[in-house]
């Protein structure tokens, strides 16, 4: 495995998925992570019990993994001196800050930019956040459910125009790990940065400063046109080789044809019916975009005469763009996905096996294979002993409860 991050080392002070997400990443990717945690009940994600309608099985948090895997754990009580202390003297040694805690906190726990800089000026201070660093909301948490999803636009451009109820996200973490892939980035461009120049710049990443890139393209149209974005009514389609069929056993046909006139006729050989190719409704693209219901339900009746392992066959030589829609079994199963390393097996510090999506960038064509996430405190000896402290200093800072 090519460790494109290997010989950096991260510094982290945050909890949740957000942020912790994006510093996994960098491990995964060979940098030297030390999370440091809640002093007794480590980072909040370890006691979330359930997401969503599913419970968390107690055996394996993955969860928690995800978003924590490759690093290294000290818990301190940052509030006292001495815990304070050892987070200063870790950030001299670290290239990289990373933060979620919120403006006020940060000044309150003194690990503010200026009070990190003091112990290190050529560190990178990452900010994750949920609505900005500035402005009145500056200083209000946030969660992707919020700020990503509903405040960005997200959640209505999800939803059909005539839904009674705003569509949730589609999976736990949605715009956490959206939002930590760009926190990421914006880690490794500032070391580059940094690298070239000399100069160690700040990162500022936002859920809602993600939600509205990945909406970049609705944000920008909906400003043009002076028309919010909103996903089109229920049984809209403006292509009938676009959109998703049902076929006979229940699963779906995903197509995006963009040049609908151009694949007309090898989709209508598809289907068993060649002369709908010469139907003077369907003949050429402005006929068949002027008469699009009548083909898409004409579709929707063939998909739905047969089962989704016969249309796999019949679709296998069709030119144009299509899927099978996948649920997440099967997306972690799928040949491509396999291929390719898109997810990977590991074990827990138990020792219990699962699974996790691997990176989603990779060097030289090359896998990445995530480590496991810490177990609470698992590396307080080994970190402290870097600093130099023995074990009597260490045995002494945890009986008076500043090291877990």
């Amino acid at each position: 495995m090519t460790a494109v991050m290997q010989g950096v080392r991260v510094l982290e002070v945050a909890e949740h998925t957000f942020v912790p997400a994006a510093s996994a990443l960098l491990a995964d990717w060979g940098a030297d992570v030390i999370k440091i945690e809640h002093v007794e009940r480590g980072d909040a994600m370890r006691g979330l019990a359930a997401s969503g309608t599913v419970d968390i099985p107690s055996d394996v948090h993955v969860l928690f993994e995800h978003s924590n895997r490759g690093k290294r754990s000290l818990a301190l009580d940052l509030t006292s001196p001495e815990g304070l202390d050892i987070v200063y003297k870790l950030a001299a040694t670290a290239d990289v800050f990373l933060t979620n805690k919120l403006p006020l906190v940060r000044t309150k726990l003194k690990v503010t930019l200026d009070d990190i800089r003091a112990q290190n000026p050529n560190i990178i201070y990452v900010r994750g956040t949920g609505q900005g660093e500035r402005g009145p909301e500056a200083d209000r948490g946030a969660y992707d459910y919020l700020a990503f999803w509903m405040r960005s636009g997200a959640a209505l451009g999800a939803t059909a125009a005539d839904a009674a109820v705003v569509n949730g996200p589609p999976g736990p973490g949605f715009g956490d790990s959206i939002g930590a892939l760009t926190i990421a980035g914006g880690i490794m461009g500032a070391l580059f940065h940094r690298e070239r120049t000399g100069e160690a710049t700040t990162v500022d990443v936002s859920l809602l400063s993600a939600g509205l890139y990945t909406m970049g393209q609705a944000v920008a149209l909906s400003m043009l046109t002076k028309k919010p974005w909103q996903g089109p009514p229920s049984g809209h389609r403006s292509n009938p080789l676009v959109g998703s069929y049902q076929t006979k056993d229940g699963r779906s046909l995903a197509f995006s044809c963009l040049q609908a006139g151009l694949y007309w006729g090898p989709a209508c050989a598809a289907i068993g019916r060649p002369e709908l190719a010469t139907d003077p409704r369907f003949a050429d693209h402005g006929a068949l975009m002027a008469n699009k219901m009548e083909a898409s339900e004409i579709l929707a009746a063939e998909f739905a005469s047969r089962d989704l392992d016969e249309w796999k066959e019949r679709l296998a030589d069709f030119p144009g763009q299509w899927t099978v829609v996948q649920h997440t079994l099967e997306a972690a199963a799928d040949a491509q996905s396999i291929a390719n390393g898109y997810v990977q097996e590991l074990e827990n510090a138990a020792g219990v096996p699962f699974h996790l999506s691997a990176a989603p960038v990779q060097f030289n064509e090359e896998a990445h294979h995530p480590r496991r996430a810490p177990d609470f405190n698992e590396h307080a000896e080994e970190i402290l002993g870097e600093l130099g402290l023995d074990f009597d200093a260490v045995l002494d800072l945890k009986v008076r409860g500043i090291v877990a």
